[in-house]
């Protein structure tokens, strides 16, 4: 018994030793991610979502994340979960806004969003789409609705529009926590997440589409893939995620290293618009990290600019205090014809190596959804 018990110990020490060996030589990223499941899953730390709706909210606080040292974009805590509002509802709903703030766990105060990162929801395209019987949209593009992030916490669609979903539809959330700044303190957070809802039937319908810089790198040689006189060239954080490939086999990264001081980095997205039809843009959140500038779309054919974000970054620690979206009832005219360009100028005051991502979320008047939901109506 006593021989049965020492290799059993045995076995549990090298086991603990290959763990510990094989978690301390992991990213940031995936120590975050390796430590937020094992404290959710002994309940060290709250692991539960809680859900409310009321007053045409839907609102949810996340399972405590934990901060413990510098987690940089993409890096810190997160949590996920899939959702409706009423499994057996039916009803035809439109989301009209979205916010998210972080808070203490312990206290249940706010505190600031320096703590935000990002907040994702996706629809599942099969659902969404297949439920309209839209089976052409099936795998046309990433599902993602809607990205909260930091500087860019809170939006509402223009007066009139909305997205279209159906009580019962499933949707998919990730909220993930960040810290550039506090290097010396151990505490929880959580963040409050709410989206407003309509059951309007006086509601314009929104179709999202997502646009980001994708700079191109060698993979075979990543780390001398930056070339100064290029400034489209980019060495990537990690070829894992975020990279994808042209039909010439060239690798691009959308998540990419920038070095001090001010660059700019224009990235061709006609491909990524895919506009057949002209189209109408009503709404556009942009997607940064801390020390872009400046970020524009534009019509490379006539030379307009159609978005200029002007990006106010933290003065006094690493953050982003403001990165302003673009709103509009009346909408602006996008043509199959034209070519488009996404343009973003960074300022690297620190005096080392950052990371950068740039997307915008747009939001098309849609016709062809438009149709289908006025004669869902005129049934019903």
């Amino acid at each position: 018994m006593k021989k049965t018990y020492k290799i059993f110990l045995i076995i549990l020490l090298i086991f603990s030793i290959v763990g510990l060996i094989y978690y301390f030589n992991l990213s940031n990223r995936h120590k975050a991610i390796v430590k937020t499941r094992t404290l959710h899953f002994l309940k060290l730390i709250d692991s539960d979502w809680n859900k409310t709706n009321e007053d045409n909210k839907l609102g949810f606080e996340s399972p405590s994340l934990l901060i413990d040292g510098i987690y940089k974009s993409m890096e810190g805590p997160k949590a996920m979960q899939y959702f409706n509002i009423e499994p057996n509802n039916d009803s035809l709903f439109w989301m009209t806004g979205f916010k998210v703030k972080a808070k203490h766990t312990k206290s249940d105060t706010p505190i600031s969003n320096d703590f935000i990162c990002h907040m994702n929801i996706n629809y599942i395209d099969q659902e969404h789409h297949g439920r309209w019987n839209l089976l052409n949209r099936i795998n046309s593009q990433y599902p993602r609705l809607i990205s909260l992030s930091h500087g860019i916490e809170s939006i509402n669609f223009p007066n009139g529009y909305g997205f279209p979903f159906w009580g019962n539809e499933t949707f998919f959330m990730v909220t993930q926590s960040l810290n550039h700044n506090i290097k010396d303190s151990v505490f929880q957070i959580k963040h409050d997440i709410s989206i407003n809802y309509s059951k309007s039937d006086n509601i314009k319908p929104l179709m999202p589409k997502t646009i980001y810089m994708m700079l191109p790198f060698d993979i075979n040689n990543r780390d001398a893939s930056y070339n100064e006189s290029n400034a489209n060239s980019c060495i990537p954080v990690e070829t894992k995620n975020h990279v994808y490939t042209n039909e010439d086999g060239q690798y691009f990264s959308g998540h990419w290293k920038i070095f001090p001081g001010t660059k700019t980095f224009k990235s061709n997205v006609t491909t990524q618009l895919a506009i057949k039809d002209t189209v109408s843009l009503h709404h556009i959140t942009p997607h940064l990290h801390p020390f872009a500038k400046e970020f524009v779309l534009r019509d490379i054919t006539t030379n307009n600019i159609i978005y200029k974000c002007k990006v106010k970054n933290h003065t006094n620690r690493i953050g982003l205090t403001s990165t302003p979206s673009f709103s509009s009832k009346e909408g602006v005219l996008m043509y199959p014809e034209h070519e488009y360009q996404i343009e973003l100028i960074t300022n690297n005051t620190s005096n080392k190596t950052q990371d950068m991502m740039a997307s915008m979320f747009l939001f098309f008047y849609d016709s062809e959804m438009d149709t289908k939901i006025k004669s869902y109506y005129s049934a019903n």
